[in-house]
């Protein structure tokens, strides 16, 4: 069955409509991001999908089942990393994560707990009360909860924010090594960088409507350019080409953008320089911040 689909999704607060009929898939066993500025309507549809709001109109499935009829039985198989972090008081980080498996109807849930906080670096950690922890502990230990009675479908919303680098990259490990073990998941984010690194598929979102969908690398493939930078021995040729957008006769280089299905031998075929000239050839490839700048139009909005 297909994880999470979502058919024409509406959601109005009064006379703002804040998601205007979006419909998407995702597909078992992958990541997939939801992407947008704040504002778009992404919030809107993760606490619709978590049955915190009900949608104006449209339907929402997990594994073939609507979330409105099967409330109990969505939130058994689902689990989501908010991105407030909670604080529990006087409790430790291992009582925590027993009272939260008791949500669900776990008795023993000892070994798994156990595997959670040793995954997540909170094994040393585990006696010590939440208030005692740092911001990045409480981060972990939020995925450790959502993770607890191992959902099919984990919702992660901004699962990075305000950690340290370091971090970041291991969750992303661990987020790789859950897709890869079969947990379906999926992603909002403003670290775009995260997006691109962990993605499959991205979503674009802005001013409630889904304006581009598709695998990550293609899209970026799609609507982006590749940099190439030539630098040579002697003195800069004079050059007319149409793609070449800056020149550096102290470094002696010349910097050129061209479409990705334009190959770096036909550019140079096109020059026509002497290849004895030529010391280096450096080439940057298009990002998903470019594309979300080709999407949206204003960079400064991405993370805004």
């Amino acid at each position: 069955m297909i994880p999470l689909k979502v058919s024409n999704l509406v959601k109005k607060y009064g006379d703002l409509e804040a998601v205007k009929n979006v419909s998407f898939e995702i597909q078992s066993g992958e990541i997939f991001g939801l992407l947008g500025p704040n504002g778009a309507g992404k919030t809107s549809i993760i606490s619709s999908i978590t049955t915190i709001e009900k949608p104006t109109s449209g339907s929402i499935e997990l594994f073939g089942g609507r979330v409105e009829r099967e409330n109990k039985a969505a939130k058994a198989i689902l689990g989501v990393v908010p991105q407030e972090l909670v604080n529990h008081g006087f409790f430790s980080a291992f009582e925590v994560l027993e009272f939260h498996s008791g949500y669900y109807g776990i008795r023993s849930n000892k070994k798994h707990i156990e595997f959670l906080l040793n995954k997540l670096g909170l094994w040393e950690h585990r006696d010590k009360k939440i208030k005692q922890m740092s911001g990045g502990m409480k981060r972990r230990l939020l995925i450790a909860k959502a993770l607890v009675h191992q959902p099919k479908l984990l919702l992660l919303d901004e699962p990075t924010a305000g950690v340290d680098i370091e971090l970041r990259a291991s969750l992303w490990d661990f987020v790789r090594e859950l897709r890869d073990s079969g947990t379906t998941i999926l992603l909002t984010t403003h670290y775009l960088e995260e997006a691109e690194e962990l993605c499959d598929r991205v979503g674009v979102i802005n001013h409630g409507k889904l304006i581009k969908i598709g695998p990550t690398k293609q899209l970026i493939k799609e609507l982006t350019s590749r940099q190439v930078a030539i630098y040579l021995k002697n003195k800069l040729p004079p050059c007319q080409h149409i793609n070449l957008i800056k020149s550096n006769a102290q470094e002696k280089s010349m910097l050129f953008e061209i479409s990705n299905q334009t190959g770096i031998g036909e550019l140079l075929a096109q020059l026509k320089f002497p290849m004895e000239d030529i010391i280096d050839i450096q080439i940057q490839e298009g990002r998903l911040e470019d594309a979300f700048v080709k999407l949206l139009g204003d960079k400064n909005e991405l993370t805004s």
